[in-house]
């Protein structure tokens, strides 16, 4: 197995080793533990990391019409499998905490404690996006490679906010996992890039 293939299903098994734990754990408060409020580092990041993770599935599905090439939609199928599940628990997860999916008049990463000023880590913007959706073949596959490289950057920072601020439990748990997931997806996209002649 090359080490391409090695990265590529180390990080799919790590992200459904993490993912099958927390579907099987609840991720309710533990006896005489009450729920996460609002503004809690367990909310902020469930809210602010299933909007990154809409926005990773959304250039998966993209790029999956865009090329034919079975590397990358093998990638963009496992990506948006893997982060649409988990947007799913964290969405559950503020549901069963009784807290809203959407914070009015809370800035994103307010729970890290530092300024976003609007926008999160690593997020394409409507000009990538719409980039994407006017490339095809290798430019598009270039282009959602390193789109996608600098979303799991951001991805990452995010979730060891989460390692470092939320509460022992699933959800922790859940962040580590992204943590090792993506990273090791980000150097499967480095190889990728390489293949293609392209810098990250």
């Amino acid at each position: 197995m090359t080490r391409t293939q090695w990265a590529s299903v180390t990080a799919v098994v790590l992200a459904l080793l993490f993912a099958g734990a927390a579907t099987v754990a609840s991720a309710g408060p533990e006896p005489g533990q009450v729920a996460p409020v609002a503004d809690s580092a367990d909310a902020g990041f469930a809210r602010d990391m299933s909007v990154h993770h809409q926005q990773a599935v959304e250039m998966s599905f993209i790029v999956r019409d865009r090329t034919k090439d079975e590397e990358v939609r093998r990638l963009a199928y496992d990506i948006a499998n893997t982060q649409a599940n988990q947007r799913g628990m964290m969405l559950g997860w503020l549901d069963m905490w009784g807290l809203p999916k959407v914070a009015p008049g809370v800035e994103p990463m307010a729970w890290m404690g530092m300024p976003s000023h609007g926008a999160m880590p690593g997020m394409a913007s409507p000009e990538d996006l719409d980039r994407l959706r006017a490339a095809s073949g290798r430019q598009a596959e270039v282009l959602y490679l390193r789109l996608m490289t600098e979303h799991h950057k951001g991805g990452v920072h995010m979730a060891q906010g989460c390692v470092d601020r939320c509460r022992p439990g699933v959800e922790r748990d859940l962040a580590q996992g992204m943590v090792d997931a993506q990273e090791s997806e980000i150097r499967l996209m480095a190889d990728l890039l390489k293949a293609r002649g392209a810098k990250p």
